[in-house]
């Protein structure tokens, strides 16, 4: 019994990861879509496309369904008309969150993405309510392997980055909004495709939380992923040294 109960807890596991990864694929398909119908099929010409293609990359979302999104986008299939939408508020700590997403229906998004907030002790504001502590900033990163740390500092400099940190995770480039597509096409064409180059914001300070603080707010912000209408969403937390997730 105990390895027929393991084999159930492999499968359980395996189904969360499908699911998951289904639910990335729909994100990055609805982004796609509105890129498209705002600005073409062509990303070449289509800066905020190029920016859904390597985020699909980066997640390894199969072609077939890349290219199902943009044919339908392209045809105007009777998709819905997503519209952007942000929310700001509060989590555990007085920690500051944001979150973006796309809808079609504000009158759903906008109740669910409260009710989350109030599940797990946050509280969400007006717009513009946290977002003065963070800058919005064009971000771009690639991995360690693509040159020496001296070879993408110079580059970035020359292209028209702000800041550039390199960590085990990769290197991370920051600039301008509008500086984004002129930095990475020069470092496109230096060192390929980046593994992301799209808007986000940055805290321009961060919150020291407690691990129980911080075990809350993950699941607040889990539970906003989760929702088919958000696309991403960003905090000013600090964790712990040495904290670990359950």
């Amino acid at each position: 019994m105990a390895g027929h109960s393991q084999f159930k807890n492999i499968m359980y596991r395996k189904g969360a990861q499908d699911a998951k990864r289904a639910k990335i694929f729909s994100k990055i398909s609805r982004e796609i879509t509105v890129a498209v119908k705002e600005g073409g099929a062509d990303p070449e010409s289509n800066s905020r496309l190029r920016s859904a293609l390597l985020s699909a990359r980066s997640e390894n979302m199969p072609k077939d369904n890349v290219e199902r999104a943009i044919k339908k986008a392209s045809g105007g299939s009777g998709d819905a008309n997503y519209q952007s939408v942000r929310y700001e508020g509060y989590g555990p700590a007085g920690v500051a969150i944001i979150v973006e997403g796309l809808t079609d229906n504000k009158n759903r998004t906008a109740p669910a993405v409260r009710s989350i907030f109030t599940k797990f002790g946050g509280n969400l504001g007006e717009t513009n309510s946290v977002s003065f502590q963070f800058d919005h900033i064009g971000y771009i990163t690639y991995p360690l392997s693509i040159a020496s740390e001296e070879e993408v500092f110079e580059a970035s400099i020359e292209a028209g980055a702000n800041d550039i940190t390199a960590d085990n995770d990769g290197y991370e480039i920051i600039c301008s909004i509008e500086n984004l597509n002129t930095v990475r096409d020069c470092l496109t064409s230096k060192f390929g495709d980046p593994l992301e180059a799209k808007v986000t914001w940055r805290p321009k300070n961060t919150i020291d939380v407690d691990a129980d603080s911080a075990r809350t707010l993950f699941k607040l912000i889990d539970s906003l992923e989760d929702d088919d209408d958000v696309q991403s969403v960003v905090a000013n937390y600090k964790l712990p040294d040495n904290f670990e997730l359950d």
